[in-house]
């Protein structure tokens, strides 16, 4: 019981906030929300409050799909390259 609450820790603090995957992908943090909401990027909810978190494979897989060619649902324009840069170097860095 101890080891499962202490992986589900480790797991908790490897997820990326609103405000993180915001950055990364740059976007305003309520389209991040909204895409949520849709179903175009997979948010988890932790604690009483329900707040996001997301998996940084989850964002991954998103900029490599996009990249090939599967754009994102949306009325804002795409960022030129920026993200996959960004989030590879975060990724990294962790």
């Amino acid at each position: 019981m101890v080891e499962d609450m202490a992986n589900n820790t480790r797991q908790i603090s490897t997820m990326l906030t609103v405000r993180e995957v915001s950055r990364l992908l740059h976007v305003h943090s309520n389209t991040l929300r909204r895409w949520s909401d849709q179903g175009i990027i997979k948010a988890y909810r932790i604690g009483p409050r329900g707040d996001r978190r997301f998996r940084p494979e989850d964002i991954a897989v998103l900029l490599l799909e996009e990249s090939k060619g599967f754009p994102i649902v949306t009325k804002e324009p795409a960022p030129p390259n920026g993200p996959q840069d960004s989030l590879e170097r975060y990724v990294m860095s962790r």
